[in-house]
């Protein structure tokens, strides 16, 4: 690669597929390197941002995800991730669409444009991979979904439920599973929350596998599980980077004990080769909060690995 290659990848590159080294310290901070383009035409997946955290109920600084996980990544562009036999960059044209906007000084219209930022990308047929942000953007996010795939399986990794009960008019990181539920846009039988370890009475007809279940059962245990209930449904994966312990990742607005290793999230995401995967979100990265930015690389890892199963689903 010439020097001029090396230092424009997130602006210059012209082929949108493979994988080739820039230094970790230097360049324009797109998310694993791919190009920033709003053209979408022959794009397989758009990674963008939603730095939206002001429906969080603890620590606010979420909306400074979208940036921190792209740092991070810098640090895993260099090459494909170990154990899955392919390179996804080989397999699929992403791009970095950048983040979507919308104005904080009028609070109720923010869940429609994030819907509208979703949908104009899934109308070209392309796959979204949305970094956030709190977990509220999980709901517009899959209104945006169903839209074109109907109703779905949610994978749900989290230390909290998010279904708690409340009114369609409020914008809570904490309740909007209920709400996607009672607007039949989510399958509850045959969707899965992993790693629970909060209390909540109502669970909205969710299959749960608690974190000391995780923990005690084994990783192959619940791949195992995952794929019962999911099975060949087209499914929606968010990921809460509080569902790891906050020894692997403080940096989140409500950590919470417990919780599952880096080791046995990114198993579980390996283990699910195969699924029926229509879109994807990483969330609740609060760089703020942070020790040595290894909340923002378990985030920015993670996600790559959704793009690794997002190329395994059987489509591809």
């Amino acid at each position: 690669m010439s020097d001029k290659e090396k230092t424009t990848q997130a602006r210059g590159r012209e082929d949108l597929y493979g994988t080739s080294t820039e230094e970790m310290y230097r360049g324009t901070l797109s998310f694993m390197r791919r190009k920033y383009s709003r053209e979408l035409v022959d794009v397989d997946v758009a990674v963008t941002g939603i730095p939206f955290d002001t429906a969080t109920s603890n620590r606010p600084g979420s909306r400074f995800g979208p940036r921190g996980i792209r740092a991070a990544s810098t640090n895993l562009a260099w090459t494909r991730l170990d154990d899955w036999g392919f390179d996804a960059f080989e397999q699929l044209a992403v791009v970095d669409y950048g983040d979507c906007e919308f104005d904080h000084g009028m609070p109720q219209s923010i869940p429609e444009q994030i819907q509208k930022h979703a949908a104009g990308i899934l109308s070209q047929d392309v796959a979204l991979l949305s970094l956030g942000g709190d977990h509220f953007v999980t709901y517009p996010l899959l209104k945006a979904h169903a839209e074109v795939h109907g109703p779905v399986s949610l994978i749900h990794f989290d230390a909290h439920s998010d279904t708690w009960e409340d009114t369609d008019d409020r914008i809570d990181h904490g309740t909007m599973f209920f709400r996607a539920v009672e607007d039949g846009i989510v399958l509850a039988d045959r969707s899965i929350q992993i790693g629970l370890r909060t209390y909540n009475e109502n669970d909205c007809g969710f299959n749960i596998l608690k974190a000391p279940w995780v923990h005690e059962q084994g990783i192959k245990a619940v791949v195992e599980e995952v794929k019962r209930i999911v099975g060949g449904n087209e499914c929606y994966l968010t990921f809460d980077i509080d569902c790891l312990d906050p020894s692997m990742a403080p940096g989140t607005g409500t950590p919470v004990i417990g919780g599952l290793t880096t080791h046995q999230a990114q198993q579980i995401l390996r283990g699910l080769a195969g699924i029926n995967l229509v879109g994807m979100d990483l969330v609740e990265v609060a760089p703020a909060y942070d020790v040595g930015e290894i909340t923002s690389l378990a985030g920015a890892t993670l996600a790559l690995e959704m793009l690794y199963l997002y190329a395994s689903r059987p489509s591809a």
